[in-house]
Order: C-alpha cells, then sequence, then structure tokens
C-alpha cells in the first residue's frame, strides 16, 4: 500500500506541469459551460419554476370598493323659487324629526294666494251670470232642454271655475311648502346655499339630512362577479379611516338596476350592513373595500392558478418525475384568489410545473 502511495506522489511530482494545467483546464471548462449543457445537468429543476401539491384551506371571495352611506337619508328641496329669508341649520348640526330648515319669503306666496283668491272670485262672479243668462238653476244639466252651443258655453264656464280653485290650491300648497321641515332625526351633511338673503328655486336650493344611527356600506360588483353574490352573505369590510381594523357585515340589498362605474365598465350596488355607529365612527362618505365569502372548502389539495394549463375544455397540470415532465389531466374545484382546488389527477407533495425560469 504505502509503495503504490509513494508511486502516486511520485508520478505527480514527475509530471506536475502537466497535472496543474489538465486542472486549470477543466476549472475554465465548468466556468464557461454552455447554458444548455447546465440545464441539461441539472435537470427539468434547472429550467422550471416548481412547487408541491399541498393540502389547504381554500376560501372563495369577491373583491369591490365603495364608500359609507346612511340607511335614512332625505334631500329637501323647494317646489317654488322665492328668497330665502331663513336658514335654521349648518352643516353637522344635529335636527329632530319635523324641525324646521329653512324658510322662503312668506309675503310674495301670500300675494299669490290672494291674487289666486281674486282671480277665483272672479270667475265665480262670471260663472254665476252665465247661469243667470240661461236660466240654470241645478247644476244637472240634463235636465234642462240645451242647444249644443248652449251646452258648451255652460260646461266651459264650469272648467273654467274649477280651474281658479286648482290655482288657488296650488298657490295655498307653495305658501306651505315655502317652509321645509326635516321628516327624520338625524345630521345635516349638506347645506346649499350656505347663508340666508338669496334668491333661490327648485334646482339651486338643497339640504340633506342623513341618520347616523342607521349606516350602511355600499360596494359596487362587477357584473362578471354579482352571480356570486347573494342575501345574507357574510362580508369582511375595511375603511380608508381605519386601516388598521377590519368589521364584519351582511349584504341586506342587491341592486336590480346596473350603474357606469368610473372606469365605464358595469357594475351593480350591494347594501351591506355596518356595526353600532357608537360615536359617529362611521361617517357618509368614507372609502373603504369588501371581501365578500363566497365558498370555503377545508382540507384539499391546492396549486398555484398558474400551474393549470387549459386547452380545448380540457384541464391540465405538468408534474415532475424524476428527470421527466409529464402533463396530467386533473378535475379543478373551488377557485380561490392564488390557488385553485385539484380534485382528482394528481397527489400531495407531487412536484407541480408553475413556470420557466428567467434566463
Amino acid at each position: 500500500m504505502r509503495v503504490g502511495i509513494k508511486k502516486i506522489i511520485g508520478l505527480v511530482k514527475q509530471y506536475k506541469i502537466q497535472f496543474s494545467i489538465g486542472l486549470a483546464v477543466f476549472v475554465i471548462l465548468l466556468a464557461v459551460l454552455p447554458p444548455r449543457i447546465k440545464k441539461i445537468v441539472a435537470g427539468p429543476m434547472g429550467e422550471y419554476e416548481t412547487t408541491t401539491v399541498k393540502t389547504t384551506d381554500l376560501i372563495q371571495s369577491v373583491s369591490a370598493s365603495g364608500e359609507v352611506a346612511s340607511q335614512e337619508q332625505v334631500t329637501l328641496k323647494f317646489q317654488t323659487s322665492g328668497l330665502l329669508v331663513w336658514l335654521g341649520v349648518k352643516e353637522g348640526d344635529q335636527v329632530q324629526k319635523w324641525q324646521g330648515i329653512a324658510s322662503l319669503d312668506q309675503r310674495q306666496l301670500e300675494m299669490t294666494l290672494k291674487k289666486e283668491l281674486n282671480d277665483y272670485l272672479n270667475e265665480r262672479w262670471d260663472f254665476d251670470q252665465t247661469r243667470e243668462d240661461y236660466q240654470i238653476t241645478n247644476d244637472n244639466l240634463s235636465k234642462y232642454t240645451l242647444t249644443n252651443e248652449i251646452r258648451r258655453i255652460l260646461e266651459k264656464a264650469q272648467f273654467d271655475l274649477n280651474n281658479t280653485v286648482i290655482d288657488v290650491e296650488i298657490a295655498d300648497l307653495a305658501k306651505k311648502l315655502g317652509t321645509l321641515v326635516s321628516p327624520i332625526a338625524g345630521i345635516v351633511t349638506e347645506v346649499e346655499p350656505a347663508v340666508a338673503g338669496v334668491n333661490v328655486g327648485p334646482t339651486t336650493a338643497s339640504f340633506t339630512i342623513a341618520n347616523p344611527g342607521l349606516m350602511k356600506f355600499v360596494a359596487d360588483i362587477d357584473e362578471s362577479d354579482i352571480g356570486k353574490i347573494a342575501l345574507g352573505q357574510k362580508v369582511i369590510l375595511t375603511l380608508d379611516a381605519y386601516s388598521e381594523e377590519e368589521f364584519e357585515g351582511e349584504i341586506v340589498n342587491i341592486a336590480f338596476a346596473a350603474v357606469t362605474t368610473s372606469g365605464g365598465g358595469t357594475a351593480f350596488p350591494v347594501d351591506i350592513t355596518l356595526p353600532e355607529n357608537l360615536a359617529t365612527k362611521f361617517k357618509v362618505g368614507m372609502n373603504g373595500d369588501v371581501e365578500i365569502v363566497t365558498a370555503e372548502k377545508s382540507a384539499v389539495l391546492a396549486v398555484p392558478l398558474e400551474a393549470i394549463i387549459t386547452k380545448d375544455g380540457r384541464q391540465s397540470i405538468q408534474i415532475i418525475d424524476g428527470r421527466t415532465v409529464k402533463e396530467v389531466s386533473v378535475e379543478t374545484g373551488l377557485e380561490s384568489e392564488m390557488e385553485i382546488e385539484i380534485i382528482s389527477g394528481v397527489n400531495e407533495n407531487q412536484l407541480v410545473i408553475t413556470g420557466k425560469k428567467e434566463k
């Protein structure tokens, strides 16, 4: 044994230069080995990104954005134009049910009512005079023998009188509606205009009141997801104002009519309950996001979505078996945001390809 070792050492010394050169060439070859050969040496693991089939819990959900609103909210407007002489609230004020909010100048409304009453009296006298001229003492004209011309004159007089009665009623109603009162208790969220002393009309004056005790979150659900939504589904909600908190809610209403989103898409507003609004924590217009749980499954086999290959209506995945890549058909189930359930086709811990490695 010692003789053999000595002989080897002797050969190394004898061919020291040649041995050094050979070792250097071998190292250089390894350094400049073509990537293709490296991949061949590494096998499929060197070419593909991989993961393993794992058992996990899947949650299918729909995400959407929206804002806080009041379940009970009214916007009050005047039914006629006039001078705004009294404004009893400002934004943020608490009001009671049937409390006065604002009022128009009653003088003009009162004069309009008086004018309509005068027109009524004038028309009434004309009406009575016409009846006297044709000796009509009963409202039932069928009791009289009248020509068509006289009948039309009498009927027209009745129509004119009826119209003046309606005009009086309209003027009286306008006078009553000259003062706005709140039909609900709540907080004033909009006052336009903010000061009295200006002329306003039905389109230029607006007063909004919201009940802070009955709040909701309204989310716009994309039409591609609306089929997954149902009344009573649980919702996890986050608000921009309280980014560190999560709130639980429930779907209580799904709009029948669609709306157009700011991006030009189609969505359906969905009403979601909010917890009790203690200390008015939730305020109208707060923005936020919701995650609506549409389905759940526990302890199922799953792979990342990018592992699925869909072709001609058939789904498959690629698995690595030793140094071989095999494509196998699979049956899929529940799909979450990142993963998809595999019902059949693979087993737990099998190595699955999710994509190619970057060069």
